[in-house]
């Protein structure tokens, strides 16, 4: 199983949050713009290539296939992998505030 760097991209960390709950990749895409009201707007070869990555490190899996569309899921693994991501972001946000 491939590991991931530590620090996920902006890319990679929306595509986690969105797959809390089982999505395709186009949904993925609609998804990540909706809870980012439109600042992260992500092309399909990006979200593909990510997905790929995400389900070879372990952290997704895909779950079932539909009329050629691949569905996909956070594994426990990438849950643990999102909650960790979560605290270093908020552990750097803190850092900012700090020097305000």
């Amino acid at each position: 199983m491939a590991d991931l760097k530590e620090e996920l991209s902006e890319t990679m960390y929306c595509i986690l949050l969105s797959l809390r709950d089982e999505r395709h990749g186009y949904g993925i895409i609609q998804h990540v713009a909706e809870f980012t009201a439109g600042h992260v707007q992500l092309g399909a070869g990006t979200v593909y290539t990510s997905l790929k990555k995400l389900e070879r490190s372990g952290w997704i899996d895909r779950t079932r296939t539909e009329d050629r569309r691949h569905y996909y899921a956070l594994t426990d693994r990438g849950t643990r992998a999102l909650a960790e991501q979560t605290q270093r972001i908020e552990r750097l946000h803190t850092y900012g505030r700090g020097l305000s």
